[in-house]
Parts: structure tokens; sequence; C-alpha cells
């Protein structure tokens, strides 16, 4: 049973990959990942079913999927890290626990702000790789290699 399953979460993994990938291609963005390496060690998963979908789940796989198919594609793709991205205000920067009002709803206790949690973690993990792929380009010496300088400055 465990070579079915795992068979089925590589198709599920290269079909979101594709999508994903495709997305990116179509509107000529650049796409942004957490980099989600020993999450496992990190994160108390709370019942069975939870513990389930956690270790179920194959992270670094997709990422690689991501990964080729984005290069093939001549996507850049960015892996930031995760931390404080689903507690702080997409809008004014304050990270706090209590802005995380329950799993969906996103509220800042400074500012007001309220999202989808899952969209406003989206935002920051956007900004964070703007904000590494930026850094990367102000360490890249122009004349080395123009066109590779190019696709990363406007696709993110």
């Amino acid at each position: 049973m465990s070579g079915k399953e795992a068979r089925f979460r590589k198709h599920q993994n290269h079909c979101i990959s594709k999508s994903i990938v495709q997305t990116a291609k179509g509107t000529g963005c650049g796409i942004a990942i957490e980099d989600l390496e020993g999450i496992r060690g990190r994160i108390t998963a709370r019942g069975g079913d939870a513990r389930n979908r956690l270790s179920g789940w194959s992270f670094h796989q997709l990422a690689g999927f991501l990964s080729y198919k984005a290069e093939d594609a001549g996507i850049p793709i960015v892996q930031v890290d995760p931390r404080n991205t689903s507690k702080t205000c997409s809008v004014c920067g304050h990270c706090e626990r209590g802005n995380r009002k329950n799993q969906a709803e996103f509220v800042c206790k400074h500012c007001g702000f309220s999202a989808n949690a899952d969209w406003n973690a989206a935002r920051n993990i956007r900004a964070l790789a703007a904000s590494k792929a930026a850094t990367e380009l102000d360490n890249v010496d122009p004349r080395s290699n123009l066109g590779e300088l190019s696709r990363k400055a406007t696709a993110l």
C-alpha cells in the first residue's frame, strides 16, 4: 500500500509544480516558496490526522520538482525563511502571535489590517523573495551576464 501512496504523492507533486510553473510563465513572474527543510522537527502536530498530513506530504520533493521545472522554463525561484511569515502584518510589518486570530484569519493588532491568513503570509513570502533577489542582484557584476541579471530583475 505504501508504494501506491508514494506514487500518488509523486504524481500530485508533479501536477502541482507543473501548474505553478505554467502560471508563473504565463504571468511573467518568478516563484517564491518557503524553505521548509526541517519543518517536521520544528512543528508539533496535534492529533492523528494532523500528524498524518504533516508526515505524509513530501515538501522536499515538491520543492525539487518546482526547481527543475522552473529552471527548464527560465523562471526564477527563490526560497525564503518561513519564520514569522504567518504572524507578520504584510501592511505595517508588525509581528505578534496574536495577529493570527485563528487558522484562517489574520488581524493586525497594530494597524487593524485584516485578511485571509494564508493570503497575508503569501504577501510576506513575496516581499522576502523580492528583497532576497534584490540583495542577490546587488552582489552580481552587471557585466558578467546581462541576460540573467535582466531576467532576475524583471521576473520578481
